[in-house]
């Protein structure tokens, strides 16, 4: 398939809502309230009702005073008058889109054939993980790292079309959204820009040093500020679950994958080079993917020593862009590259094929594996979406205790699905315990407190509810306890 604008631009909406579906089966379909809206859902909640979450602001706030998203998502909820739940599925199709364009109009610049770029944007429908960096390339909800992404991948397309001033605008509308996706796109299309015009580089100088002058104000008066502390033997203990902050801690398959990018690149890049394909500009942005690497070496050198900012940064993410650069050239070889023949003219439709084939047979065997629908707008309507419907019924102040892995049975956590703080939410807490030592402690002694969530008697758990002034209890188990609500085999006790 070639022609004009016209035919490539319709050969794109064609092709749009397919990738759509397929990035969305394959990961396994979307899901409102699931894994890292565990923090943005309540996050934006609260800025639309301030009063909720009094407990557990500080937990939210770890997070929440780095980032603008939750309040950009506010406001377009509150401009718009959506649901939260409809904004979200909304920025959801948004991000992909922006992902698509990006990746199509990425293709379109490098690739000879419109069927080789349709074999790319099938290519990355195919949802895998960066190994142990804690990111995937697709999710199944709205992420807004994958927004930042999607704007990440436009960029490239930019650059690659010398709109150097776009290029600018979408990394800024990336930081607002998620700083450091926004950073290692900044890093990596500065570098490219440099590299590919000296008379950049004056400004370039200029723009570095105002750079570290914000930064030095940032880390020293600024939201960063007490970032360069040293995180101390028990912090990075209270952390050991999250292994993706601690590269020097990888095993070696988790190297071999993530470094293993660079050689393919430069050896396909190469190819390209020979063979007379590779323009300054394509150049230009693998000499200037480097500066990722270095930049993660650097950030190696700064986990040894244990400053915190190198850990809450999570440099293994540059890796995220290595795949991105390498599935590029790794579709190249397979439609265009050599050898050829005289197939040579059907291998792009044969590959593009082959990929959409794939990618549906993997979609389908994922929802179908997950046992789920493949599109969940809302909270389900099943026993935990009851009975946290009768807790958002309750006082807003209210403390709530439930299983600490409550949010991996069940789906959503108390704080998105029930709107009410929780005594733990084990898996986003310790997450968030990355950026403040002290939500790290409350973390730990509070999994600690609850070792056991299945054999909770009624004594155990008045405990802890007077201990920590909590009102009610969500469990499977029958308690001797006053029993305030119910749905299949879930109770709501009261505890005072």
């Amino acid at each position: 398939m070639t022609g004009g604008p016209g035919r490539i631009g319709l050969a794109f909406l064609l092709c749009l809502v397919p990738f759509l579906v397929l990035a969305t089966l394959n990961a396994g379909g979307y899901r409102y309230g699931a894994s890292d809206q565990a923090f943005y859902q309540p996050a934006v909640t609260k800025q639309l009702d301030p009063s909720l979450f009094p407990r557990d602001t500080p937990v939210l706030a770890a997070q929440t005073h780095l980032t603008l998203a939750d309040e950009v998502i506010a406001a377009t909820v509150r401009t718009t008058g959506a649901s939260i739940p409809s904004a979200f599925f909304a920025l959801y199709i948004v991000a992909l889109i922006l992902f698509a364009g990006g990746v199509w109009l990425t293709g379109t610049h490098l690739y000879a054939r419109t069927w080789t770029t349709i074999a790319l944007l099938a290519a990355t429908t195919l949802r895998h993980a960066i190994a142990r960096s804690g990111t995937n390339t697709l999710e199944g909800y709205f992420q807004p790292r994958l927004l930042a992404y999607g704007l990440g991948a436009a960029a490239i397309a930019a650059f690659l079309r010398g709109r150097l001033v776009l290029v600018a605008v979408l990394l800024a509308l990336g930081a607002i959204v998620h700083p450091t996706t926004a950073l290692w796109f900044g890093v990596w299309l500065a570098a490219a820009a440099l590299v590919h015009d000296r008379h950049l580089r004056p400004w370039g100088l200029a723009a570095a040093v105002a750079a570290g002058a914000a930064a030095a104000w940032a880390l020293t008066a600024g939201p960063l500020a007490g970032r360069l502390a040293i995180m101390d033997p028990q912090w990075r203990a209270m952390l050991e679950t999250k292994t993706y902050l601690f590269p020097l801690e990888w095993p070696l398959y988790a190297w071999l994958i993530n470094l293993g990018y660079i050689p393919v690149i430069a050896w396909l890049f190469a190819r390209r080079t020979a063979a007379g394909l590779a323009g300054d500009r394509e150049r230009a942005l693998v000499f200037g993917s480097s500066a990722l690497l270095v930049v993660f070496l650097a950030a190696l050198v700064c986990h040894a020593v244990g400053i915190a900012l190198a850990f809450q940064l999570q440099p293994a993410r540059v890796f995220w862009m290595f795949d991105f650069l390498a599935t590029i050239y790794i579709v190249w070889a397979l439609a265009e590259g050599y050898p050829a023949g005289r197939v040579s003219a059907w291998r792009p439709q044969t590959v593009a094929l082959v990929f959409a084939l794939f990618s549906i047979g993997r979609g389908l065997f994922v929802v179908v594996q997950a046992q789920r629908p493949p599109l969940q707008l809302e909270i389900s309507d099943d026993d935990w979406g009851r009975v946290m419907a009768w807790a958002r019924t309750t006082d807003k102040g209210s403390g709530w205790l439930a299983d600490p892995l409550h949010a991996v049975y069940y789906g959503t956590s108390v704080r998105v699905a029930g709107e009410r703080d929780v005594f733990v939410e084990a898996v986003k807490d310790a997450a968030l315990g990355m950026y403040d030592r002290d939500i790290a402690v409350r973390t730990d002694e509070r999994i600690r407190a609850l070792p056991d969530f299945p054999g909770l008697t009624a004594d155990g758990a008045r405990t802890l509810g007077a201990e920590y002034g909590l009102d009610y209890l969500v469990t499977e188990s029958t308690l001797g306890l006053p029993l305030a609500f119910e749905s299949g085999r879930l109770r709501i006790y009261r505890l005072q």
